[in-house]
């Protein structure tokens, strides 16, 4: 697993030992940030259960303003801080290992909006892709700019719902057994 472009393009990023985390392929990272683009410099990006950290590390390469981590698993927030250390990168990002609710609260207590959301749970934990869809299509005046993009990782054969209280999705891109599902404020 690699960084695809930017700043740290080609330096070489550490997954957590064993099955408990699926990190997002080089492939479908390229994906994502191609569908991205331009959106991703200067961004406020939160990536919600992060794994190995390999897509907010993607963002900060390519230039977010702020990246914020979220993920509990301690083999996972392991890897996030030594791939985050490992690459000399020092400022303009927080981890937050007491998971995605306790990050998404206290950006919302903080009344910080971001402008991409990426969240990828587990395949199998379906109650997190629509707990935290709900949430912040709830909380969407508070925790999404006006342009933001919430993109989600999952399964082909597991579909996500159309809406979720203010997020409409917009686009479904499918490759190989994953899919990214892109929503935005309606």
């Amino acid at each position: 697993m690699r960084v695809i472009a930017g700043e740290y393009r080609s330096r070489m990023l550490q997954a957590p030992k064993g099955m408990a985390t699926r990190p997002t392929s080089d492939r479908l990272r390229e994906t994502l940030f191609n569908v991205l683009g331009p959106l991703v410099e200067g961004a406020r990006f939160v990536d919600l259960y992060a794994g190995s950290g390999a897509v907010g590390i993607e963002a900060i390469s390519r230039g977010a303003e702020f990246v914020w981590f979220a993920e509990k698993a301690p083999a996972a927030v392991r890897a996030v801080r030594d791939n985050l250390q490992n690459l000399k990168i020092t400022g303009g990002f927080a981890v937050e290992d007491r998971g995605v609710r306790k990050l998404l609260d206290a950006l919302l207590s903080k009344e910080r909006s971001v402008e991409i959301v990426y969240l990828d749970p587990p395949y199998e934990a379906a109650e997190e892709y629509a707990a935290t869809l709900e949430f912040l299509g709830r909380h969407h005046r508070v925790l999404l700019a006006e342009s933001a993009v919430v993109v989600v990782e999952h399964a082909k054969r597991q579909a996500t719902e159309e809406r979720y209280g203010a997020l409409q999705r917009s686009r479904l891109l499918q490759q190989g057994d994953a899919a990214l599902s892109f929503y935005s404020v309606a």
